[in-house]
């Protein structure tokens, strides 16, 4: 009976030690310590020393003499950054005699006419905040659209509504409303301030409009000298094809590529016609899966058609760059399909790419990692996992993927990400 007793007595204890590491609350981060000091603060911009983390990401503020801006994540903040840095050189070049004698002594005002919007970051970034949460309960399987085949049968997705160019450029702004105005004369102009064409940062978008109108024969940007930009916009990553050919060869080109990943013509459509990717990232995330035209590829984007934000849709083509970046060195054979998160198989390991900024044990993450875990092993064939992050992790998230199976390796910096400052 004694002995009984003792055990009765311990067994909470040892049911404690299996239940694994406690759930971590949101943390917050200092800039300084984060992130590298040309992002940090620029001649034109300073990022504000508290930053938050909420979910996946880490919360960004941004003071600039073009307004106050939002960014959630890295890679946004590194966008704005080199948005900011854009607006100060065209700004510059509009001031010179050499402007305004080809321009015939038109004004171009940069960063007019749309202050509102950035003094209300929280809208100009519209909807770039859910999506965080959800890749954290979701990091599994697909949902919504497997939802909606079953009601909408083989219906042909709505395409999203079009607006004036005045209402996309109000401060709910929005990735769908962004090739309004953007003819060859601003394409050029984009590229030699190296940033995207496309953008969805309403002050950026008009002033590309504005400088193309003015410029529409694209022979002033040859008789001025723009300054070399300090941060390199991530639309590099797509080369010349969204600054040197207009939207409908651009297009063309994104449905020929989705065609030879096997893509059907339901899953194309509901794609291209998702007005949260720009054309750019949209072009972004078509070319990294080309790249490696693996099994599932034509899978992933079925899922990536789901994105209900931008945010949300630069998680997918940031995954899908990932990979891209992973098979340069070690071949991709095949992706797991119905799955949100890119978990790809590179010979007998099973690698989920994960384009986030801060990884912290939650109950949603570890549901996700165990769930694809699972599958990763049965349907992918994987011996080995791994998770690979350009952001950081808390050692509890770290001890609690390892329960799982998994690897955590973090700073893996896929085209322009930013790993965190040593």
């Amino acid at each position: 009976m004694k002995e009984k007793r003792t055990y009765l007595i311990l067994l909470p204890a040892v049911l404690c030690l299996a239940a694994g590491p406690a759930y971590e609350p949101d943390p917050t981060f200092k800039a300084s310590q984060i992130l590298p000091a040309k992002i940090l603060k620029g001649a034109h911009h300073t990022v504000d020393e508290v930053v938050k983390g909420d979910g996946f990401y880490q919360q960004f503020h941004i003071t600039s003499e073009f307004g106050d801006i939002g960014a959630e994540g890295r890679t946004v903040l590194h966008t704005r950054v080199s948005e900011v840095d854009a607006l100060a050189r065209l700004s510059e070049v509009s001031k010179s005699e050499v402007f305004a004698k080809a321009a015939g002594n038109a004004v171009l005002n940069v960063g007019k006419g749309v202050k509102a919007a950035v003094e209300k970051p929280e809208e100009t970034a519209k909807g770039i905040g859910a999506g965080v949460k959800r890749v954290g309960v979701n990091l599994g399987r697909k949902t919504k659209r497997a939802a909606d085949d079953v009601t909408k049968d083989d219906k042909t997705p709505e395409e999203p509504k079009k607006e004036s160019e005045d209402k996309a450029l109000d401060a709910a702004g929005g990735a769908a409303n962004s090739v309004f105005g953007v003819n060859a004369a601003a394409r050029k102009w984009a590229q030699k301030l190296s940033v995207d064409p496309y953008t969805s940062n309403p002050v950026l978008h008009k002033a590309l409009v504005d400088v193309g109108k003015i410029d529409s024969a694209g022979s002033i940007i040859t008789k001025v000298v723009v300054p070399i930009p300090a941060v390199v916009s991530t639309t590099a990553t797509v080369g010349n094809l969204v600054w040197a050919k207009d939207p409908e060869e651009v297009r063309k080109t994104n449905e020929a590529r989705l065609t030879e990943l096997g893509v059907s013509k339901k899953v194309a459509s509901a794609f291209l016609v998702n007005g949260n990717f720009t054309l750019t990232s949209q072009t972004r995330f078509i070319a990294a899966l080309h790249a490696v035209k693996a099994k599932g590829a034509a899978d992933y984007v079925d899922a990536a058609a789901e994105a209900e934000d931008e945010r949300d849709a630069l998680f997918f083509v940031e995954s899908a760059e990932m990979l891209s970046g992973m098979h340069k060195s070690q071949p991709v054979a095949q992706i797991l399909t119905d799955s949100r998160a890119m978990v790809a198989k590179t010979g007998t390991s099973a690698v989920a790419l994960l384009p986030i900024d801060w990884l912290r044990w939650t109950a949603a993450l570890e549901k996700g990692g165990q769930e694809i875990a699972g599958r990763a092993k049965q349907e992918l064939g994987a011996t080995a996992l791994e998770v690979r992050l350009p952001g950081g992790s808390t050692k509890a998230a770290r001890d609690g993927l390892a329960a799982q199976g998994w690897t955590v390796k973090e700073k893996v910096v896929a085209g322009l990400t930013i790993a965190p400052a040593d």
